[in-house]
């Protein structure tokens, strides 16, 4: 099969960055699905891999976690699934990722894919899905209720893949005013459109932010980028007993910050039911079921922005550089041929 590898970790714009292979085809055994891929997302996960992941010497190493396409085969202990049925899904770390004609991936973390959209449209939204969904229901523990007001949700880098989702998520599903922060006019256009109530600038201190709108201590932040340059700022606008989530990788916090107002901090990352092969695994599968049917029913839309073409090694550099760039909105895609 053909698929987009690395085998060594290089600078982006090196012409052996992401290079063209191909691999034996993968067979399904136990709980794995065999998924012909037809499109897939770029995330930054998948450049934090590039730069700082080697592979073994010798071997190809496959990235990508974010997929929509169509079953081909199933193991043996399969029993959600059929061949022929369209999915999406946000794979595992341990495992091959998805820039690959075929891909295997176990059942318990895969969704029946929204039947109003396409490939394209489906790939953009798995990982950041799963990532908004579980940082905001299960670590923050927001309700899922319109009715409960007087709380408040800041999300810094709401213009990116996650943020993307999430606004969506707050504005729908809860009763929280929802801040966002954006640093470029196109970017805050996009988080408000999203749904946003008001939306801050974070290339400027958000403490100012905050008091320039006339806005009280903020209930909830997560932060997904830059959270070290910001952490000051957040452990002086949360409220007295808020929350914080995190989802990206500070070098270092002084979580003494928060001790004064009992505030808590809170750590999500996607992959950690897959990884540690968690009983509560297949909670993402019920997940994107649960987003598959917001999407049909018109609560939530895609963060697709930008189909880069073609899967192959050419287009995923392209990808990578501009999610290096910081410069990205909502989610890029690429299709197969």
């Amino acid at each position: 099969m053909q698929a987009v590898a690395y085998r060594k970790s290089l600078p982006i714009h090196d012409a052996a960055a992401l290079i063209d292979v191909e691999l034996p085809d993968p067979v399904a055994q136990g709980r794995d699905l065999l998924v012909e891929v037809r499109a897939v997302s770029v995330n930054p996960v998948d450049v934090k891999i590039r730069r700082n992941v080697a592979p073994a010497e010798g071997s190809d190493k496959v990235l990508g976690w974010d997929a929509a396409g169509i079953v081909r085969a199933v193991g043996p202990d399969v029993t959600l699934f059929k061949p022929g049925d369209q999915v999406w899904y946000a794979g595992d770390l341990t495992r091959a990722g998805t820039n690959s004609a075929l891909h295997l991936v176990d059942e318990r973390i895969v969704g029946h894919k929204p039947v109003n959209l396409d490939f394209a449209q489906a790939a953009a939204l798995p990982l950041t899905a799963i990532t908004a969904w579980e940082l905001l229901f299960e670590r923050l523990e927001v309700r899922r209720d319109k009715g409960q007001t007087g709380q408040s949700l800041l999300v810094i880098g709401a213009a990116g893949g996650v943020g993307s989702i999430l606004v969506q998520l707050a504005r729908q599903l809860t009763g929280l005013t929802v801040i966002g922060t954006a640093s470029r006019p196109e970017t805050a256009d996009w988080v408000r459109e999203l749904g946003a109530h008001h939306v801050l600038d974070h290339s400027k201190p958000l403490q100012e932010e905050i008091a320039r709108l006339g806005l009280p201590p903020v209930t909830y932040v997560a932060s997904l980028n830059q959270t070290d340059q910001h952490w000051a700022a957040i452990a002086e606008l949360v409220a007295p007993q808020g929350k914080v989530a995190l989802i990206d990788d500070p070098d270092s916090l002084d979580i003494r910050l928060l001790k004064r107002k009992s505030v808590s901090l809170h750590w999500e990352f996607m992959f950690t039911r897959s990884m540690f092969q968690t009983s509560d695994m297949i909670a993402q599968h019920r997940l994107l079921n649960d987003v598959a049917k917001l999407v049909e029913t018109g609560v939530l839309h895609t963060t697709l922005t930008q189909i880069f073409g073609s899967l192959n090694a050419d287009n995923l550099k392209r990808a990578h550089a501009l999610i290096e760039s910081n410069r990205a909105r909502g989610k890029i895609v690429l299709v197969a041929d």
